[in-house]
């Protein structure tokens, strides 16, 4: 990937209680961001995770792949994910967080959506391994899809939907993930696959 990968586009910001959002509309342009992912999604280190819910083994409905300087190891639900060593493509998108936007990242969670039946539910990236307040860079490839914030413990506050769209860059910060919960809803209008690269930096002892 070259310089000319990557495209700019003003940012907008959505003030959260306790945290912020920031979204860059075309952090990729669209064309580059049509041949990532098509790279990605034929490169990557794909599986479809099982993870523990209430005790019980459930197959995650999405297929997604872990990727990382080594020993910063994750796991959710119960599960570990296998780490892999970083591919360039995947490096030089986190040197561009870091040198455009000060975001310092140790590793990447891919997450490849097939149709608009895979999914992820209301959950928050506070896990112990990111430390307190993470940055969590999100970027997304492919298909066109509605993402959903509502606050954790307030249900009077009314929820915030996105629509994030092909090389768009969601950056969440501040509190957010500890104040709020996140969904990628299923969606019958979906038939699109996309891919969602959300950078972070894991807690290594």
């Amino acid at each position: 990937m070259q310089s000319s990968l990557f495209a700019s586009a003003e940012p907008q910001r959505f003030m959260l209680q306790g945290g912020e959002l920031t979204l860059y509309p075309q952090w990729v342009s669209e064309r580059k961001a049509c041949s990532l992912f098509r790279w990605l999604e034929k490169s990557l280190a794909w599986e479809q995770s099982v993870i523990q819910i209430y005790g019980r083994p459930v197959v995650i409905p999405r297929l997604n792949a872990w990727y990382g300087d080594p020993g910063c190891n994750y796991q959710y639900s119960g599960y570990r994910l296998p780490l892999n060593a970083w591919l360039d493509p995947l490096s030089e998108i986190r040197t561009r967080l870091h040198d455009e936007l000060g975001v310092e990242t140790n590793s990447v969670l891919a997450n490849l959506y097939r149709d608009g039946q895979d999914s992820v539910g209301w959950h928050s990236d506070d896990e112990p391994e990111l430390g307190q307040n993470p940055v969590i860079a999100s970027l997304s490839l492919g298909g066109e899809r509605r993402f959903s914030f509502r606050h954790r413990r307030d249900k009077t506050m009314p929820p915030l939907h996105l629509t994030l769209t092909p090389g768009s860059l969601l950056v969440m910060s501040g509190a957010v993930q500890h104040n709020w919960h996140h969904c990628l809803p299923k969606s019958r209008k979906v038939t699109a696959p996309r891919i969602n690269l959300t950078y972070r930096k894991v807690v290594t002892v």
